[in-house]
């Protein structure tokens, strides 16, 4: 490993070049998603390597991906060095349809917008957003989706 990737940073410095919170500093640890070694008096002592980790975790959050993506896909890269460009280019390949998706999802929301107020009705014969075709009244009366989400 290169020496840049030796360099010890304390979790300040890290969130401070990251701009994330080290309360999610510590999450992400405790997922699985980061490592830290600890000094003898049990700080938190990251490589530099842990900044793009990071920074991946960041958008592929962004792009939509959940926790447990997230995680089975830094299991594919190299834990103890920083991963190369073709591991991101690999890692990422997947990703374009998946944003195409979301932005298709989003313009969606958009054109619908002015005819949609979020209320959770679901039985609005107009909203083309979450009840098209009031397919919702065939379950009853009432904001069904929320009722039936109800433990």
């Amino acid at each position: 490993m290169g020496k840049e990737g030796w360099k010890a940073l304390t979790v300040g410095e890290v969130a401070g070049r990251s701009g994330v919170a080290t309360s999610a500093l510590r999450f992400y640890e405790e997922q699985g998603l980061i490592q830290s070694q600890r000094t003898e008096s049990g700080h938190r002592r990251y490589q530099r390597a842990v900044l793009r980790r990071i920074a991946f975790i960041v958008f592929a959050q962004k792009v939509g991906l959940t926790l447990e993506q997230v995680r089975a896909e830094l299991a594919k890269l190299p834990q103890d060095a920083v991963p190369a460009r073709a591991d991101w280019a690999r890692l990422s390949s997947t990703w374009r349809a998946r944003i195409d998706e979301r932005i298709a999802e989003l313009q969606r929301l958009r054109d619908t917008l002015s005819s949609c107020i979020g209320c959770g009705c679901l039985s609005l014969t107009e909203c083309r957003v979450v009840n098209p075709a009031d397919r919702a009244a065939q379950l009853g009366p009432g904001p069904q989706r929320w009722q039936r989400a109800k433990p």
